[in-house]
């Protein structure tokens, strides 16, 4: 698999959205009775976080995306949520505004405060069983509990799992599961990609100048996440040293027969990169923007007219903004001005957006991939490593 777009760089500690220090994130899900399908949520740390969101796809379903236009009122939300159940499952953002706002979390206004939750949704109607059986607030409430580790297994409709930040040197640790990040979870329970199974997939990426970008992406696409000639996952081209080895080209024989018989005509992928780098809203904007060129080069055909792809980005601004990038474009000095030098703004040795952007974009493939990797299959839409068990050179 080939390595990175630039050299010195490394995974977080978790290879998961939780590196970047003062995320949480929580899954509910529900499978049965009709159902398959869930929600996932990333909270934000206290004082909330600067975002942006670009929308690709050409039938998207969203909420509160023109708060995030940096002309608009509001700097900080408080919350993302990514969900299933089409439209319907931007109900599942009423559910996690109860809780913030009974946390006394949100935008102040006369009388109380009122939380900022942007949400995006995929298309999964119907894969249970029951085209109505979507996710509501309580799916909400339940992907927030599991965020704050009030709740690990919800009442009998809902399996949530959670993801708690805090763990040694500022980042995140696994809350009692392992990988519960990654596979048919939370947004993802329903997902299907390219006739594989789809689902949430997270990655990270630590700069040498200590700045933390990660990814967390729903995989739901009408596209491909498969190079047509080998098999192989296109998001792992983008791989860190070590980080896909596992992994090889899947038998000529086995490519031959593969034909996706789950290819639905409605899908969406969706999702959220972060980083500790202070950003402004326009700048969130431009990471989100970038994002896109990750999901692309890991689905192939992106942004149909049948896909609503929406990325959010998010910064917690626990370290300073970018430096100005250098005078020439396309020079870049061969060592880094000390921490503090005069006129830039004091950033991280070497911390400039538009290596950002580029780690951003890389995170996302790579975040494709976990997802894919990590799903569970099921009758209409198997595991990669099922339709591909060749693929499989060790245990990883």
């Amino acid at each position: 698999m080939s390595g990175p777009s630039f050299p010195q760089v490394r995974p977080g500690p978790t290879n998961s959205l939780g590196d970047v220090a003062g995320l949480r994130v929580g899954h509910a899900q529900r499978a049965g009775d009709g159902y398959l399908t869930g929600t996932t949520v990333v909270l934000a740390p206290p004082g909330g976080m600067v975002a942006g969101v670009d929308v690709r796809g050409a039938a998207p379903g969203t909420r509160e995306t023109e708060l995030l236009d940096p002309r608009n009122l509001i700097e900080r939300v408080h919350a993302i949520v990514l969900s299933g159940g089409s439209a319907y499952g931007l109900s599942a953002a009423c559910g996690v505004m109860d809780r913030l706002a009974d946390g006394g979390v949100g935008f102040p206004a006369e009388g109380g405060v009122v939380p900022i939750v942007p949400a995006a949704v995929i298309y999964d109607l119907g894969r249970g069983g029951r085209f109505r059986a979507t996710p509501d607030a309580a799916f909400g409430h339940a992907a927030y509990d599991a965020a704050t580790s009030l709740q690990v297994d919800g009442p009998d409709v809902h399996a949530a799992t959670s993801f708690q930040v805090d763990g040694p040197d500022g980042h995140a640790a696994c809350g009692g599961f392992s990988g519960g990040l990654n596979g048919s979870v939370g947004a993802g329970t329903g997902a299907v990609a390219g006739g594989l199974a789809g689902g949430v997939g997270t990655a990270s990426v630590v700069l040498p100048s200590g700045v933390t970008v990660a990814a967390l992406a729903v995989v739901n696409a009408a596209g491909s996440v498969l190079d047509p000639g080998s098999g192989v996952l296109s998001g792992t081209r983008y791989g860190l040293p070590g980080e896909f080895d596992h992994l090889g080209e899947p038998s000529a024989e086995e490519v031959a027969v593969w034909r996706p018989a789950g290819v639905t005509s409605l899908n969406t992928t969706i999702g959220v990169v972060a980083t500790d780098l202070t950003l402004t809203k326009a700048q969130c904007g431009k990471l989100a923007g970038v994002a896109h060129d990750g999901l692309a080069r890991a689905i192939r055909p992106a942004h149909t007219m049948v896909d609503g792809d929406t990325i959010f980005a998010v910064s917690t601004c626990a370290l300073p903004p970018p430096r100005p990038e250098p005078t020439l474009y396309g020079s870049r000095p061969v060592t880094t001005p000390a921490a503090g030098a005069p006129g830039d703004g004091a950033a991280p040795d070497g911390a400039y957006l538009h290596d950002l952007l580029a780690a951003g974009a890389d995170a996302f493939s790579r975040a494709v991939a976990h997802a894919v990797l990590a799903a569970t299959g099921r009758a209409d839409a198997p595991a990669y490593l099922d339709a591909f068990p060749s693929a499989l050179r060790r245990t990883p």
